[in-house]
């Protein structure tokens, strides 16, 4: 029997927290292995018990959900956690930072219970989750933050279609959705996807979203 996805819970809303908690280990494959409210605790509980996922909330007392995930999956981590950030889109202006601390996905706290168990599943593969219906929102909002000073998309390494794919991902479409879009199969958009993070050097689709924004490639 493969063993259950471990993931650690961090809201500081005790009703949110012990809801996300409940609803997880109420699963056969996933298992809850800790709860906390607050960054540093977060921080400090997942490298003790080396959660598979973290459910991270943005907003929290002594150590907000972005350092925390910073310190947890940022750049020159030696073990990267994967995160998942839960967040209320009309109140975490930040939330796009989280992505860029290192987080692999982010959903709404609304999102019905089903998404979030499929969230921590999707994260916990090492694959990226991106919620479609608010990412080109998200991003669009943030967009001037990210963007960098100088540099063109001309400065980009990638094919053409490459580049249509990468503003397609950058837009939040699916595989198949940028299947259907551009004609082509499903396999093939997975082959454009993966030249696209090797060639940028990029873990996966939300380094890639914002790596689109800061070269200026989606409006």
């Amino acid at each position: 029997m493969t063993a259950p996805v471990r993931v650690l819970v961090c809201d500081d809303q005790e009703l949110i927290r012990t809801g996300i908690a409940t609803i997880v280990d109420a699963q056969p494959d996933l298992e809850v292995v800790g709860e906390c409210g607050d960054g540093c605790t977060a921080v400090d509980l997942a490298v003790r018990l080396r959660p598979d996922v973290v459910v991270m909330d943005v907003r929290m007392p002594v150590l907000d959900g972005i350092e925390a995930t910073r310190r947890l999956a940022g750049a020159g981590v030696t073990q990267p956690t994967k995160i998942l950030v839960v967040t209320t889109f009309n109140l975490d202006e930040y939330v796009y930072e989280a992505l860029r601390a290192g987080a692999s996905g982010f959903l709404l706290k609304d999102a019905p219970p089903a998404q979030l168990l499929h969230g921590i599943r999707t994260v916990a593969t090492g694959a990226a989750l991106l919620a479609p219906e608010v990412t080109r929102q998200l991003v669009g909002r943030y967009a001037a933050r990210i963007r960098p000073v100088k540099g063109t998309p001309d400065d980009v390494p990638l094919t053409p279609r490459e580049l249509e794919v990468l503003r397609l991902i950058a837009d939040g479409l699916s595989n198949s959705e940028i299947a259907a879009t551009l004609v082509i199969s499903h396999e093939t958009v997975k082959t454009y996807v993966s030249r696209i993070l090797t060639k940028l050097q990029l873990r996966d689709r939300v380094q890639a979203v914002v790596y689109a924004y800061r070269q200026g490639l989606v409006a």
